[in-house]
């Protein structure tokens, strides 16, 4: 085999303007797919990271219906205390659940004392919020950006809303609500932060403690709208996600009108044990957010990039080796007539598309490397919705660069098959008589 390589080796230096333009066509092919893949992949690691650790939390848990009408906050969807239970048991025997936080959510109208708007509010443990989402804290355009997220008696109102209101950290607000039986009820609240624009869910929402909010609302027991789960591993999503559904279903049954307890991919529902109990629904960050449709297009981009880098590689290889096949008939000819085998022809030309997929590949992915580590050291900034001054940060698993460069070498090989088939199969007279 080794001899075989370095008359393949031979071969390609033989024609060096055409083996060059190869592998140059290979390397930026290999350049392009492991930069996009790169500094796509950081793109999505950061905007997912920016929704999960803000706002959503990797995984949620709901009664059913309360998702398809959360536009309204239904505080008769909000799960009752023994569901509550039994979802906490269940996040307590996982240890890729690092924390989770319960939260109650509501519709209610803030006042500033001459004006009047709506408002869209979480009662929430400040402590196991901050642990839940720990990039909120920070969010704090104005009023205090350490301590308690927020603490009783006091409110943090959206950027937007202190905006149109004109109250500013330190003011006092009134802050009205429904109740589940329909009677109003007020509370008067210290503007305590004022959060930065935020995309997408939770952009118009107002924090409390869950201890006001139940005040608010006057309610009797500890019910929650939802609870929200913080992952160890991002990476885990899909398996917590079944086994948190598995575990549910084992205390609770499974729903009748599902026979096998899932509605849709990421979503379980489960009912109590008795009749009467509440059903739960299991989302991922992907259920609930608009930008999921964003990294579903950039992995469909990945993909497409991938098969562009495909047809490259066949294309330019399968020139190459027609070429050699027509360029050295009278040489096949020549060994084919002195006793060489078609198998060892066949290796030969089999070889120098192997060489090339090599060759391109090493070389294209210490370029891809050279450049991501170029961008790192350039730190270019960008802006995500409202977020802006994000810093780019590329990097790449070894698992992809290995994805990426056995797919060339597979390409590049098969892409000599043919060409190397024909040599092996011509005939020495016809091939000698080639002029």
């Amino acid at each position: 085999m080794l001899d075989v390589l370095k008359i393949a080796g031979r071969n390609l230096s033989r024609y060096r303007r055409r083996t060059m333009l190869t592998l140059l066509l290979i390397i930026i092919g290999m350049v392009a797919v492991l930069l996009f893949i790169s500094v796509t992949g950081s793109f999505k690691a950061m905007m997912v990271g920016q929704i999960t650790d803000s706002v959503l939390g990797h995984l949620q848990v709901h009664r059913k219906g309360y998702v398809a009408s959360i536009d309204t906050l239904p505080l008769n969807l909000n799960m009752r205390p023994m569901a509550v239970a039994n979802v906490e048991a269940a996040l307590k025997q996982d240890p890729a659940v690092e924390t989770w936080s319960p939260r109650i959510k509501f519709g209610g109208m803030f006042s500033n004392f001459t004006e009047t708007t709506s408002i869209r509010i979480n009662g929430v443990d400040p402590v196991r919020e901050a642990a839940t989402a720990p990039l909120l804290p920070g969010r704090m355009a104005e009023g205090p950006k350490g301590g308690a997220l927020v603490e009783k008696g006091q409110i943090v109102i959206p950027l937007l809303l202190a905006r149109g209101m004109k109250v500013k950290v330190g003011d006092t607000a009134v802050i009205v609500a429904t109740n589940r039986d329909g009677s109003v009820n007020g509370k008067t609240f210290v503007i305590r932060s004022v959060t930065e624009a935020i995309s997408g869910p939770g952009g118009r929402d107002g924090y409390m403690h869950i201890d006001d909010a139940r005040e608010l609302l006057r309610m009797k027991d500890a019910e929650v709208s939802e609870i929200a789960i913080r992952l160890r591993d991002p990476a885990q999503l899909d398996r917590v996600t079944a086994a948190l559904s598995e575990a549910l279903g084992s205390m609770k049954g499974k729903s009748p009108s599902s026979p096998s307890g899932a509605s849709s991919a990421g979503t379980v529902n489960v009912v109590g044990p008795g009749s009467g109990q509440p059903q739960l629904e299991v989302h991922t960050w992907a259920d609930l957010s608009p930008f999921a449709s964003l990294a579903r297009m950039i992995d469909l981009m990945t993909v497409f990039i991938k098969v562009v880098l495909v047809s490259i590689v066949l294309v330019s290889v399968m020139n190459v080796m027609v070429m050699a096949v027509y360029e050295r008939i009278r040489e096949i000819g020549t060994i084919a007539a002195i006793g060489t085998r078609p198998s060892r022809i066949l290796s030969l030309f089999l070889a120098e598309g192997l060489l090339l997929g090599l060759i391109g590949t090493v070389l294209g992915t210490l370029v891809s490397l050279a450049a991501i580590y170029a961008i790192n050291l350039w730190q270019p900034h960008f802006a995500f919705g409202q977020q802006s001054d994000l810093v780019m940060a590329p990097t790449i698993a070894v698992a992809q660069v290995v994805t990426v460069a056995l797919l060339v070498v597979t390409v590049a090989i098969l892409a000599s098959l043919q060409p190397a088939w024909k040599a092996s199969r011509l005939d020495p007279i016809n091939a000698l008589r080639h002029v």
